[in-house]
């Protein structure tokens, strides 16, 4: 029996259904609940090395329903599609673990881990889309999932940012329905067609492309916090620290960049998207995006709320990358999505431990307080030194093809951007380690710790971001390994370039 047209929706169903049962579940099922989780997490992995196998090998996996005629919701497998469902599974396994340890002794845990299962599978579903119809059901589920967690603590602080958070990212919604129906009612189906479907269409339907781009932009734009469309990312940072990390580093600012992505390749086609200047208007929004979001975060005194702003920065070299015409600057745009993932998820992970065991909340509380806790400042330390784009950690990697793409296409200004980006990325990341490693601790933290003899917090809380932070490592060292993030970029700037 030939198993390939089953394996995306199996991927899909392997996080949806333990996420099912899980709301079925007492507050006291604390092991079966565990369970479920790790076991939805594990499968997961296990279907998309299957999944990676098979792409690799020329296997063709997709799974049909037709729900209408010229309406059908398609689950399939191609280059980009796994670039990012890796990654969304893998860093799934390492949050479900740092989220058991942190949400131990917390209400509501069930539900929780109902809506965190159900949010990773609109991600997936996000990933493997085959038309972009399906894309936007997926992306509606996201929005739909991610609301409870970031209202998760029930505060009237919470309650707001979720409120501001639904408000944004159901707006953008309605934006990108209306772009996706009328560029159907055009020209058909919108199957994801490397090297885009919209090229031989006939030029008297370009101008009504050029106003369809922005609408699709505008409603992806939201969840890729471009400015001035980012207002909910900061507002969001009320939520756990678990669905922090969710949110900037899995799930939704990159289901937007994801979605950027999928549109100037696999349906406008990066050369029709350049010949009709659509490219330059992207290209600007990302470049002022990349400095806003930078400036911003000099000025943040609350860590998370430092982070949220230098999430709504890097986000962008996506985008940026995907706005120059060449396939170098496509491979930096492309491989940042998997290293701007594990590097920022380090630091949300490292974020929540100083607020979950010192109580510190803040930059100006962070003195000394990698004396008390070196192995979460190592990690936070990697992740930093990342973002700045300091070598051997993975953000390197991501910036040096962005100059090298943007230096062929003759695009110098991107240069700019990028060197002034990684001075303000110097300018508030490096102060926050000095705290850390150089300046006295205080005599008491803001929340007493319970010392253990071996570790500087629970193990669930540690392990995680020493894990991404040596991961963000690996991927600068073996850059050019087989299967590396960055070799599989290049495959997917290849084919999308027809090489």
């Amino acid at each position: 029996m030939n198993l390939d047209p089953y394996l995306p929706l199996a991927i899909v169903l392997s996080s949806a259904l333990p996420g099912v049962l899980i709301f079925l579940l007492g507050e006291d099922s604390y092991r079966l609940r565990t369970a479920l989780n790790m076991f939805g997490a594990l499968l997961k992995i296990v279907l998309v090395g299957w999944m990676i196998w098979g792409v690799f090998h020329g296997h063709v996996y997709e799974s049909r329903l037709t729900l209408m005629p010229g309406l059908e919701l398609v689950l399939s497998a191609d280059a980009l599609s796994v670039l990012f469902v890796a990654l969304s599974t893998v860093l799934w396994l390492v949050t479900t673990i740092y989220a058991i340890g942190y949400l131990e002794h917390s209400p509501n845990r069930s539900r929780f881990f109902g809506f965190f299962s159900l949010c990773v599978s609109a991600t997936v579903g996000i990933a493997l889309a085959g038309n972009l119809m399906t894309f936007v059901v997926f992306y509606e589920i996201l929005t739909l999932a991610t609301y409870p967690l970031v209202a998760h603590r029930g505060t009237p602080d919470a309650d707001h940012g979720a409120k501001v958070y639904l408000a944004y990212t159901m707006s953008g919604g309605v934006l990108l329905f209306v772009g996706a129906v009328w560029l159907q009612t055009l020209v058909g189906q919108l199957a994801f067609t490397q090297g885009g479907l919209l090229g031989a269409a006939p030029e008297a339907l370009h101008g009504q492309f050029i106003v369809i781009f922005f609408l699709l932009l505008a409603g992806l734009g939201v969840k890729a916090a471009l400015v001035p469309l980012h207002g909910w990312l900061p507002q969001a940072m009320i939520a756990p620290a678990p669905v922090s990390a969710l949110l900037h580093a899995v799930a939704v600012v990159k289901a937007g960049a994801f979605g950027i992505v999928r549109v100037v390749y696999d349906v406008y086609g990066v050369e029709f998207a350049h010949d009709l200047g659509l490219l330059t208007v992207l290209g600007v929004l990302a470049a002022t995006t990349i400095i806003y979001g930078s400036i911003k975060a000099l000025s943040q005194d609350g860590l998370k709320k430092r982070l949220a702003y230098s999430t709504v920065s890097q986000v962008s070299y996506i985008a940026l990358g995907a706005s120059v015409l060449g396939p170098i600057a496509t491979i930096g745009g492309l491989v940042h999505l998997v290293h701007q993932g594990i590097m920022k998820i380090t630091l949300f992970f490292c974020a929540g431990n100083y607020a979950e065991t010192l109580g510190v909340h803040r930059v100006s509380e962070m003195n000394g307080v990698g004396r008390r806790m070196p192995w979460t400042t190592l990690a936070f330390t990697v992740g930093a030194l990342g973002m700045i784009g300091i070598p051997p950690v993975a953000g390197f990697v991501t910036k040096w093809y962005l100059g090298l793409g943007a230096a062929s296409a003759g695009a110098y200004w991107v240069i700019g951007v990028l060197l002034v980006s990684s001075l303000l990325n110097a300018a508030y990341f490096l102060p926050i380690l000095y705290r850390a490693w150089f300046r006295p601790p205080p005599e008491h933290w803001p929340k007493e710790p319970v010392l253990s003899k071996r570790l500087e917090t629970a193990p669930s809380l540690l392990w995680p971001p020493v894990v991404t932070a040596l991961l963000a490592v690996i991927a600068g060292l073996l850059a050019a390994a087989p299967f590396s993030p960055l070799e599989w970029a290049t495959l997917i700037a290849e084919r999308e370039y027809g090489r």
